[in-house]
């Protein structure tokens, strides 16, 4: 019973130092929350990356895209409005229009987001304004993916480069 005994004593003090000694790797960047709670005013669960569209939309940070190199006549791109192409995704289809004004991104329209359920609406109203803002920011459809909202970020990034394509850029 006593050499029992010493055996799980050290078999549990090795474990111990093996977890002690672990090191975990870095970590992709912060993620800030948007929202403190969701629509209903209960707490949002947070989520692991690559959760989908499930959990409140949440920027992750990443290095930032490059900018575009500016010519002497501007980008390249034609002005005019520019509508992308209809992406489905799990959550429903999401569509913008592209205004180019003087070769620069002035706007992004949403023609189309996932509005089907009630958390994809919820998804859509949050997620809408800040991919907007990054194009903007980005100037292309290099953008950075929102945490909660993968599957709609990458959607949103589609239909803005379909567009660009269309302007010439």
């Amino acid at each position: 019973m006593a050499a029992r005994a010493a055996a799980a004593l050290i078999t549990t003090a090795g474990a111990v130092a093996l977890l002690a000694s672990f090191k975990t790797p870095a970590a992709p960047g912060p993620r800030t929350s948007l929202l403190p709670s969701s629509p209903s005013g209960a707490p949002t669960p947070t989520s692991p990356q690559g959760a989908g569209d499930q959990a409140a939309p949440s920027v992750t940070t990443a290095t930032p895209a490059p900018t575009p190199t500016a010519t002497p006549g501007g980008s390249g791109r034609r002005n005019g409005r520019y509508t992308g192409e209809d992406v489905s995704m799990r959550y429903g289809d999401v569509q913008v229009q592209v205004v180019v004004s003087g070769g620069r991104i002035t706007d992004v329209v949403a023609v189309q987001m996932p509005s089907d359920r009630a958390r994809s609406a919820y998804i859509s109203q949050v997620a809408g304004p800040l991919l907007h803002d990054e194009v903007l920011q980005a100037q292309s459809a290099q953008i950075d993916t929102l945490s909660g909202a993968t599957y709609t970020s990458d959607a949103y990034a589609q239909s803005v480069q379909a567009a660009l394509d269309q302007a010439g850029g």
